[in-house]
């Protein structure tokens, strides 16, 4: 038995703490000045939707989160399609082919005494009849010929900053990404494609910011092909794409924030640092599935559309004087506040609650009227 049945006192119930916007709580859980805690059955915690008073007896509607926007999945590309380096020879090998294969074809004809005469007389060969054309000699002579067509037709010259991108039936063959001579097999379907970094600076875009006012917004993008394979035929035209990314990332960016906060210090897209980082972020994303490698995506000018432009600028004409007067009289009313303390502390002047007001009155007159001139 419990030391409150043998001296035969009454249990105690558990004292509680509650209100209307709270849930019971034990007393004893907050000073723990029982020895005995009384176990209490509380009722499950219910957080309500409904409004809620403050300390000051008004209804407070409850904070709601902004809803989340949907993860979007990234556009799909064939995992094997990845940039690979392609087979290239040095130049040189291309023309000691041709060469050799021209040569070739010089001699299978001398040999068959096919060569034009004046061919003949400078090679003192003009006494030679040849044996004639027959299979061996058009099997030498088509040889000959189709070596120096296979050397001399693969010669292609490489550029810094620019790639082939190699096909064969369709197939995609690899990338050559060197400079100079090289010899790639003529058989293989050359496209060039320029991997050096680019810029693109766009027309004057539509947009509307987190209030709906319309904008126009130019966009400077900074960036190069990364992967010359998923850039060539994972998309049908990369540019075109780059582009309608830029401009659906923009319109997503630019409607979350406003363009001015003209009654309250908050974040608007007047924070061009902010705002790029975030686009950037978001285009990069985009282009990453086609090989594309975005470094920078700034707007370079946030102005608002002509049709609201000058309602806007008279808006912001307003507040800005608004925001003048209020400095201008908070730094009057602490000038005849600082002026009438010191007179009153160092007992220069004693006045009555009337002499003070009138005092008052005077000095922020002559202090407002000196400020506004």
């Amino acid at each position: 038995m419990s030391e409150s049945t043998e001296t035969g006192e009454r249990p105690r119930g558990a004292r509680l703490i509650h209100n209307e916007a709270t849930t019971e709580i034990p007393v004893h859980l907050l000073f723990r000045d029982d020895p005995d805690p009384v176990a209490v059955p509380l009722r499950p915690a219910v957080v309500g939707t409904g409004a809620v008073k403050g300390g000051n007896g008004r209804t407070m509607a409850p904070r709601r989160m902004p809803p989340r926007a949907p993860a979007r999945p990234a556009p799909a590309i064939d995992p094997e399609l990845a940039e690979r380096g392609g087979r290239a020879l040095p130049g040189a090998f291309g023309v000691l082919g041709g060469l050799a294969g021209a040569a070739g074809a010089v001699a299978s004809l001398g040999w068959a005494g096919a060569l034009p005469q004046i061919v003949t007389e400078v090679a003192g060969l003009s006494r030679y009849e040849g044996t004639g054309l027959g299979l061996t000699q058009w099997a030498a002579v088509a040889g000959s010929g189709a070596l120096a067509l296979f050397g001399f037709g693969g010669l292609a010259r490489g550029r810094a900053g620019r790639a082939w991108v190699l096909t064969l039936f369709g197939r995609y063959r690899g990338t050559v990404r060197k400079s100079g001579l090289l010899w790639v097999n003529p058989l293989l379907l050359r496209r060039r494609t320029d991997v050096r970094l680019r810029h693109w600076r766009s027309e004057p875009m539509p947009a509307v910011d987190a209030n709906g006012v319309a904008l126009r917004v130019v966009v400077l993008v900074v960036w190069r092909i990364k992967d010359t394979a998923r850039a060539t035929f994972g998309v049908e035209d990369h540019e075109t794409y780059l582009r309608e990314c830029v401009e659906a990332d923009m319109a997503r960016v630019l409607s979350q924030l406003p363009a001015d906060a003209f009654h309250e210090d908050a974040p608007t897209l007047r924070n061009a640092e902010a705002v790029g980082d975030r686009l950037t972020r978001r285009l990069a994303a985009d282009a990453e599935p086609v090989g594309i490698e975005v470094f920078s995506a700034q707007p370079t000018r946030i102005e608002y559309a002509p049709e609201v432009a000058a309602a806007m600028q008279r808006r912001r004409i307003a507040v800005l004087d608004a925001q003048h007067r209020d400095s201008v009289l908070t730094s009057v009313v602490d000038s005849v506040e600082d002026t009438v303390t010191r007179l009153t502390t160092r007992g220069l002047v004693e006045l009555d609650d009337y002499e003070r007001k009138a005092l008052v009155k005077d000095l922020t007159v002559a202090f407002y009227t000196g400020r506004g001139e």
